[in-house]
């Protein structure tokens, strides 16, 4: 133990007295003098002195007097200042009223409620008295006394006494609801081996132990237990004061040849001090001892710390009668009520403290022991690390900085190992942060190049195919991919993509670094459906370039999931498979490949989702003029254009022929296919084809796919724009077929495609007599247009004669002479009929009219009167007729009926997108319009009324 090494951690703070302040009386001064401190306890931030006077002092913080008060009228003999409430325990002697009672008592006083109104004179307010010996509990002299607070109020209160009893009060003291009961250790002959000289609670959960020692053994009480059982740990004792509580309730016990721990299941460690211990104690983790040198009399204060083996303080002192722990300071109070205040230093002073003396081991000791935090201990680990760098000890320095990592930047480290020599260490380093999960990609480069530079294969091998450094991600994939690449090590670079999943890196590798495309088109084939679609469009224009078929053939099993056959029947479940349109970008060089992949898609799929979109590529191929690009087109230009110049003119013309009339061919058989989609793909019964219509039409137009076009048009209904297609190739035969299907009125066609063509063959410029007979047939045979307007369409052509329409005149002449002929005879009886109704009118105004019906026309009895007689020679009787005398029944309905007609012909004529429609679809408008007129819808109007017979006129003439 002489070896340990002494430190200076701790420091004497300051020295005071603990007395109460001198009075003026001299009486008094002497008192105070004589005054002796029995006890002393601590706590709540206060410093509590017992004398032997009887009186209780406490002190505040820098152990300034606060009050006095007498709790015993003669001494205070133990005293404890309770944590959990502000109460203090005391057990003293006070006056003896009774000789048969002992004078010894205990009180509890409650500090925070003051009795007296004086300050001077303030007490605490005594809660609870209580007699310690009673007739069952005879007197004894008390050796040693602890308190144990349980659950508020209940205290348990030890009592050791001479005779190696220990009575124990537990209980809520205030309302004496308490209970008793005695410890006994085993008795001895020698009563002064028996006395109890230390007790100590160890509570653990609900298990509650005492510890008791005597000068000759050491106890242990299970409280829990009913009775309490008793166990003797070892047969050895020690002294009263030199005994303690540890922080992780081991009890304590000092010996002139030792100190000796104990645990519940018996002794534990025991440190070998020499030297009578006076005072035992425990202060954060250090073992207090006041050890008397019995040949030179003096006391020393030693501050053991056990764990790192070292001497934190040591001081003579006086002679030293307790020793207290308050405001994080180890109190020690001499003989003498002087008191001397020590403090632990701070970390960074006791570390400065130990670096100036190089003593880094033990810093680091301590850092840990202390549980400092991890900066702190870090700092002391790279200060450490330093220090043996600059001997050149580099090993062990790698050794420190390896346990700094967390906390030190990991490139202070890397500078300094950078060198070379010591690429051994750094690859170290590199390996632990890794393994910590603490490593950058730049660390992983760092650390696959020592590697490769130190051409240590095994170990590369180690730290990329370790179980498991890519599962906890222990570096960073990418960076150690493409760092293998660069140094050649292809097979570890796909060993690290393929654990990781990382598809991408795997077949960029198989591809570029290697040209392995069957290797890659297997991989891709193992993977799930969405992974391998990932990857083929990432990397399939080179895999299309060199492998097209293999390739084709995986994408066909993606989108038609080939292994499961509820894709062909299940239209839902094809709706989750890639669509083909996803991976169109990948044949942008390759368009028959393109070709090829979407026929056969279309031939297992026939109700994809992406139909539309599909039918609209394989048109474009189809009907695009040339499937090759304009890279592919230069670059056999080029090569025709080597040949020329090599002399190979001849056989560069017949390869060319060849391929012309090989492409002709290509292109036929797509313009065949083409056509078959544009129809297979627009069914009768649907409105709608399975392709963009609009896009058809321009594909058609741009490379000039007539009977596209011609389809197109024909499905849409746009009669006059097939019509315009035959007229732009001069096709007057196809032309007139064309019409002669589609401009039959009968069959739902348009009449209006003759009149066209009749104005295409006016401009056309050449003679065109046989085909413009044709059509005036089919015009005079619908009555399309008017005369007139052939004429002036025809006359614009200089090629054609009079003989073309001479018989298509005279025809038209001779029916517009038989039209003429029979208007005339109907104007001729219109105007009799006219004249005969005006007479009428003229007579009905100007002439009686004499009545001569003998009976009634609606009962066809004699006429009698009251008769009514009205103008259109009926007459009724006026019982007959009921309530309406203003109309004949017999004529009324007939009125009623002309009166109806014109009130619908007035309603017709506010229609007028009807009249147009009747003007639009009549072959003779001018017809329409006249009949209008002569039914009166259209006159002239007046104040915004129709002029005409009006209703009350026609009502007159029917009146009597």
């Amino acid at each position: 133990m002489y070896q340990w090494r002494k430190f200076e951690f701790f420091e004497e703070k300051y020295v005071a007295k603990c007395r109460i302040p001198e009075e003026e009386d001299e009486d008094e001064r002497e008192k105070e003098k004589e005054r002796k401190i029995q006890c002393c306890s601590s706590g709540r931030g206060k410093v509590v002195t017992g004398f032997d006077d009887g009186t209780v002092c406490l002190f505040d913080r820098g152990l300034k007097f606060n009050y006095a008060f007498q709790p015993h009228s003669s001494s205070v003999l133990f005293l404890q200042h309770l944590k959990q409430r502000n109460f203090l325990v005391t057990i003293g002697e006070d006056e003896q009223l009774n000789p048969q009672q002992s004078a010894l008592c205990l009180k509890v006083f409650d500090l925070d409620k003051m009795q007296s109104e004086s300050t001077s004179t303030a007490s605490p307010d005594c809660v609870g008295i209580l007699r310690i010996f009673t007739n069952q509990f005879p007197e004894a002299v008390i050796t040693s006394f602890i308190v144990l607070e349980e659950v508020p109020p209940i205290l348990l209160i030890a009592i050791g006494l001479d005779n190696g009893s220990i009575y124990c009060i537990k209980g809520d003291i205030a309302r004496e609801r308490i209970t008793r009961f005695k410890l006994q250790v085993e008795n001895r002959s020698d009563k002064t081996l028996s006395s109890i000289t230390g007790l100590g609670f160890k509570v653990d959960g609900q298990t509650l132990q005492l510890f008791a020692v005597t000068p000759g053994s050491v106890s242990l009480f299970s409280l829990h237990d009913q009775p309490p059982r008793r166990q003797t740990l070892d047969q050895i004792g020690c002294g009263i004061n030199s005994v303690a509580m540890s922080d992780r309730s081991e009890f304590i016990i000092g010996r002139p040849e030792a100190v000796y721990f104990y645990e519940v299941d018996g002794r534990g460690p025991c440190w070998a001090f020499e030297g009578e211990k006076k005072l035992v104690g425990w202060f954060r983790g250090y073992l207090l001892c006041v050890i008397a040198d019995q040949r030179t009399g003096k006391h020393t204060f030693n501050i053991y710390d056990l764990k790192n083996r070292l001497i934190a303080h040591s001081a003579l002192v006086k002679e030293v009668s307790h020793m207290l722990y308050e405001w994080g300071n180890i109190i020690l109070i001499m003989t003498d009520k002087s008191t001397l205040c020590i403090g632990e230093k701070d970390m960074e002073s006791k570390l400065d403290m130990l670096f100036k003396k190089n003593l880094y081991t033990v810093a680091i000791n301590l850092v840990q022991t202390q549980q400092a935090d991890a900066a702190a201990t870090s700092e002391v680990l790279r200060k450490y690390g330093d220090h043996l760098y600059s001997k050149q000890d580099y090993d062990e320095a790698m050794a420190q900085y390896i346990n700094t990592i967390g906390q030190l930047e990991p490139s202070y480290v890397i500078q300094k190992f950078l060198d070379a020599q010591r690429i051994y260490n750094l690859t170290n380093y590199l390996e632990k942060l890794h393994e910590k999960g603490l490593a950058s990609k730049d660390h992983t480069t760092l650390l696959l190049n020592c590697y490769t530079k130190l051409k240590d294969v095994e170990k590369l091998n180690l730290f990329i195919r370790s179980e498991d450094s890519i599962g906890e991600l222990k570096f960073d994939v990418e960076t150690a991919i493409r760092v293998c690449r660069s140094a050649n090590y292809h097979e570890h670079a796909m060993y690290v993509a393929k654990k990781a999943g990382r598809h991408e890196w795997y077949l960029k590798i198989l591809l570029e670094d290697l040209g392995n495309y069957e290797e890659a088109l297997e991989y891709i084939s193992s993977l799930e459906s969405s992974q391998a679609g990932m990857t083929i469009k990432e990397y399939g224009k080179i895999l299309i370039e060199h492998k097209p078929s293999e390739t084709i053939q995986i994408l066909i099993r993606l989108c038609t999931d080939e292994g499961d056959k509820r894709g062909r029947s299940n239209g839902v479940y094809v709706s989750m498979l890639p669509s083909p349109v996803d991976f169109l970008s990948i044949f942008v060089h390759h368009p028959h490949s393109l070709m090829d992949f979407l026929e056969k898609y279309t031939n297992k799929v026939k109700d994809s989702p992406a139909q539309v979109e599909i039918n609209n590529t394989l048109l474009e191929l189809y009907i695009s003029n040339e499937l090759n690009f304009p890279s592919v087109s230069q670059s056999n230009e080029g090569a025709d254009y080597l040949n020329v110049a090599s002399g190979k003119t001849s056989n560069a013309s017949a390869q060319t022929n060849g391929k012309s009339s090989e492409k002709e061919k290509g292109r036929l058989e797509r313009r065949e296919k083409g056509l078959r989609m544009l129809k297979s793909a627009w069914p009768p019964e649907t409105e709608h084809p399975l392709y963009d219509v609009d896009l058809a039409i321009i594909l058609c137009e741009m490379n000039a796919f007539k009977d596209g076009l011609l389809y197109l048009y024909e499905k849409m209904k746009l009669y006059k724009e097939v019509v315009a297609c035959y007229m732009q190739a001069h096709d007057h035969e196809g032309l007139i077929a064309c019409c002669k299907r589609l401009g039959d009125s009968i069959k739902g066609g348009d009449p209006s495609l003759w009149a066209d063509v009749l104005k295409y063959f006016g401009e056309l410029g050449e003679d065109c007599s046989k085909e413009v007979k044709e059509v005036l047939n089919y015009i005079e045979r619908d009555n399309i247009l008017p005369p007139i307007i052939v004429l002036q369409t025809l006359s614009k052509n200089p090629c054609l004669t009079l003989s073309v329409i001479k018989d298509y005149i005279a025809r038209k002449l001779e029916q517009e002479s038989k039209i003429i002929e029979e208007d005339r005879q109907a104007i001729e009886k219109y105007q009799e009929d006219t004249q005969t109704m005006r007479k009428e009118v003229q007579d009905l105004r100007t002439n009686a009219r004499i009545f001569q019906l003998s009976k009634c026309t609606a009962c066809t009895f004699t006429l009698d009167l009251p008769a009514v007689h009205f103008m259109c020679m009926h007459s009724f009787h006026l019982r007959c007729l009921g309530d309406n005398e203003k109309e004949c029944p017999e004529c009324a309905p007939e009125y009623k009926s002309v009166l109806e007609m014109k009130r619908n012909l007035e309603q017709n004529s506010k229609n007028q997108d009807r009249f147009f429609q009747q003007v639009k679809n009549s072959t003779d408008g001018f017809s329409v319009i006249a009949e209008y007129f002569g039914k009166g819808i259209i006159s002239k109007t007046s104040n915004g009324s129709t002029s005409g017979l009006r209703p009350e006129n026609a009502s007159s003439s029917s009146g009597f």
